[in-house]
């Protein structure tokens, strides 16, 4: 069974909910199965325990996993720091090369259209390209792309959850994410 790890981080919540629509895109891919895990928030006990939801990262997951999606809120164009953290701690990994060639995949949201989404999915995958990991995108392909007037684009699934933080995903949001999760199955597990 190919495992492909959903690695977020979320303050609101909507990041979380893009990595459980990714989670089902896996899900529909015969032999291949999610594994939801988050990070823990900046500056918390390095021993710390998530009160609720998906458990924190180890590097185990990132070794055991076949492919990979990574999710943060958009912090001023860039990936939270929460989420930098974690890639910052991965040196080891990077040294062994024990990411390579596995493919991966971003996804994000922030509070507005041009709140600087795509500058944050292009810089989530750096250090992917670092750890020598195959970036897969969303190809035009997917219908929901070309129709979104919310969150979308062909670097990974976004989503716009408004100046509130009370936006729920749109339909067309959560086709993005459910596809790229299909789209990260199919490739580890040579399935169409």
């Amino acid at each position: 069974m190919a495992e492909v790890l959903v690695l977020y981080y979320s303050r609101h919540g909507h990041v979380r909910e893009m990595a459980e629509q990714i989670a089902r895109g896996v899900l529909a891919v015969p032999s291949a199965r999610p594994r939801l895990r988050t990070v823990p928030p900046w500056g918390a006990a390095p021993d710390a325990v998530p009160d609720a939801g998906a458990p924190f990262a180890t590097k185990d997951d990132l070794r055991e996993c076949a492919a990979l999606a990574v999710g943060s809120p958009t912090r001023f164009g860039n990936m939270a720091a929460a989420m930098k953290a974690f890639w910052d701690s991965t040196s080891d990994l990077w040294l062994s090369g024990a990411l390579i060639d596995k493919p991966a995949a971003v996804f994000t949201s922030s509070a507005s259209l041009h709140g600087g989404q795509e500058s944050t999915l292009l810089t989530m995958m750096l250090p992917l390209l670092h750890h020598g990991m195959l970036i897969v995108g969303l190809p035009y392909s997917e219908p929901a792309l070309v129709a979104t007037t919310t969150g979308g684009t062909p670097y990974g699934p976004s989503h716009v959850a408004g100046s509130n933080d009370d936006q729920p995903l749109s339909a067309h949001e959560q086709e993005l994410c459910v596809a790229l999760g299909r789209r990260l199955a199919r490739l580890v597990t040579k399935q169409g």
